[in-house]
C-alpha cells in the first residue's frame, strides 16, 4: 500500500471530485454509518426522499449519529424527523444543513457552533454520490449521467459490491493509458488506441479482437473526475455500458463497485432481457476481476518505467494530480494536457470506431 504523498500527487491526501458512497437501495434499510476519506459520516434519507450526508459525530458528546441500532429512538423509528436526524444518545436534532435545530428540554435558541458539516450528495443512476473537496468547496463539475438510465428499454444495474482493496486510486487510473496490458491480462490486444483529456474528463478509445467474446470489442471509456469510470462497449451485436467506481476509504485504500446496463431486445423488458443483462454484467465483472487480482498482488508503481509500447502513463498521472492540488492550479494542468494523444505503435480509431461515442460528450 502506498500513499498520495508517495505518488507526489499534490498537497492533498484525498482527491476532489464526485464519488460513490452507497448504492441507493441500501438506504431503504435506514441510516448508514460510512467511512471514506479517512473520516466517518452519517448517511440517511429524509422523509422527503432527500439524501443527506453529515459529519458522523454529535458535537454534544461525540456520539455517532447513525451507528446505533439498539437505542430506543432508533428501534421506535423516531430518529428521522422530516429531513432532520436526532442523535440516539440525547436526542439533539440536526437538520439537512447540519445545524442543530432542537435540543430536548432546552429553552431558547440552539448554539450555532454545535452544527456539523453537511456534504453535497446526489442520487444518480441508483448510486449515492458525494462531492468531496479537501478545500471544502462546492462542486466544480456535475457527476456523470447516462441518458439510457431513464430509457424504459434498458435494464438497470444492480451493483457488484467488491469491497475494499489496499491500493491507491492512482494504480486504478493507470489502466486508462495502459494499452499493453489488454492482451496479456484480458486476451484482447489492441488494434487501435487513443487517449484524450478534456479538463476533468479522461477518455480512452480502443478496440481489438477479444478472446473470451470471440469477436471484435470496441470501447469508449471515460473518467469523470478521479473516481467514476463509464465505458460504452460494443462486441458483436451486444451493446452495454459498464460502471467501475473507486472511492478512497483511507489513504491507499479504495472501495470498489461495478455494474452494467444493457438494452432489451424489444420495446419492453422481459425476464429474458434481465437474465441476459445480468449475464453481461457477470462477464464484464470476470474481465475486471483480472485487473483486481493483479492490483491485489502488485507492489506500488511509484514510478513508471515508461516504454515506447506504453500509453501516456505520465500524462495520465499529471491529469490525476489536478484533483489533489489547489483550485488555483487546476486550470494550468488542464491547459497543459487537453487534447488527443496517440500511441506510438498503434493507429488511432477510425470513423467507424468513433461512431460508438456519438452524443456521449455533447
Amino acid at each position: 500500500m502506498a500513499t498520495s504523498k508517495e505518488y507526489r500527487l499534490g498537497p492533498a491526501t484525498f482527491p476532489r471530485g464526485w464519488f460513490i458512497v452507497a448504492e441507493a437501495s441500501e438506504l431503504d434499510r435506514g441510516p448508514m454509518a460510512v467511512r471514506y476519506f479517512g473520516q466517518d459520516f452519517a448517511l440517511y434519507r429524509g422523509a422527503s426522499g432527500k439524501v443527506i450526508m453529515l459529519d458522523a459525530y454529535c458535537t454534544h458528546m461525540g456520539t455517532h449519529l447513525t451507528a446505533s441500532s439498539s437505542a430506543m429512538i432508533v428501534q421506535n423509528n423516531q430518529q428521522i424527523e422530516g429531513d432532520s436526524i436526532r442523535c440516539p444518545y440525547h436526542g439533539w436534532r440536526f437538520n439537512a444543513a447540519g445545524a442543530v435545530d432542537d435540543i430536548p428540554n432546552l429553552p431558547g435558541p440552539c448554539p450555532k457552533v454545535a452544527g456539523l458539516t453537511s456534504y453535497p450528495v446526489r442520487e444518480v443512476m441508483g448510486c449515492i454520490m458525494m462531492w468531496f473537496d479537501p478545500e471544502g468547496g462546492e462542486p466544480l463539475f456535475e457527476p456523470p449521467f447516462l441518458q439510457e438510465w431513464d430509457n424504459p428499454r434498458w435494464v438497470r444495474w444492480q451493483l457488484d459490491h467488491l469491497g475494499e482493496l489496499n491500493i491507491h486510486g492512482q494504480e486504478i487510473i493507470d489502466n486508462m493509458a495502459d494499452a499493453a496490458h489488454l492482451g496479456p491480462t484480458h486476451g484482447a490486444p489492441c488494434e487501435w488506441f487513443e487517449n484524450e483529456f478534456r479538463d476533468h474528463i479522461y477518455i480512452q478509445r480502443q478496440g481489438g479482437y477479444h478472446q473470451a467474446y470471440d469477436c471484435m470489442l470496441t470501447t469508449t471509456t471515460w473518467y469523470t473526475g478521479p473516481g467514476l469510470l463509464l465505458s460504452k462497449q460494443q462486441f458483436g451485436d451486444v451493446l452495454t455500458y459498464e460502471l467501475i467506481a473507486n472511492t478512497p476509504v483511507d489513504d491507499g485504500v479504495s472501495k470498489v463497485w461495478h455494474g452494467c446496463i444493457s438494452p432489451a431486445a424489444g420495446e419492453t423488458i422481459t425476464d429474458a432481457d434481465i437474465a441476459n443483462a445480468r449475464e453481461i454484467q457477470a462477464g464484464a465483472l470476470q474481465a475486471f476481476s483480472a485487473d483486481f487480482e493483479i492490483w491485489k498482488h502488485k507492489r506500488p508503481a511509484l514510478r513508471v518505467m515508461q516504454m515506447a509500447s506504453d500509453g501516456p502513463f505520465l500524462k495520465g498521472r499529471k491529469w490525476f494530480s489536478q484533483f489533489y492540488t489547489e483550485k488555483s492550479k487546476i486550470g494550468d494542468i488542464q491547459q497543459q494536457l487537453n487534447g488527443n494523444y496517440h500511441h506510438q505503435h498503434l493507429p488511432a480509431p477510425d470513423d467507424k470506431a468513433r461512431q460508438l461515442e456519438v452524443g456521449l460528450f455533447d
